[in-house]
């Protein structure tokens, strides 16, 4: 015995309201206008932080170039030939006179 069934589906669409088509049109343009609108603000917003971070590059680049500079300056206040006016100004005397310490080999230091 065979039995068969048959079942339906119940498809359900659902109904839209009806809308007129000038308030279609109206609410269309609205939409475009507006997204008109937040692009122009938009590319504003990019161009104005486009001008800041290239602005704040070439401040980067100066700052870079002015250490540079100051590396350079300071490494030439700190040489052997700056040493000599540094110590002149320190009331430091030149020492004439250099007497070593005469040490023998057979000598042992012990260290505690």
């Amino acid at each position: 015995m065979n039995t068969y069934t048959i079942s339906q589906r119940l498809i359900v669409i659902p109904k839209f309201p009806k809308i007129s088509l000038k308030i279609f049109w109206v609410l269309s343009l609205i939409s475009i206008l507006t997204l008109l609108i937040l692009y122009v603000f938009q590319v504003n917003s990019f161009t104005g932080e486009n001008y800041l971070l290239k602005n704040q590059e070439r401040k980067l680049t100066e700052i870079k170039k002015e250490k540079e500079i100051l590396e350079i300056n300071f490494s030439q206040a700190r040489s052997l030939a700056n040493i000599e006016n540094y110590f002149q100004n320190q009331n430091f005397e030149k020492a004439n006179q250099v007497k070593y310490i005469q040490i023998l080999e057979t000598s042992v230091a012990e260290l505690r």
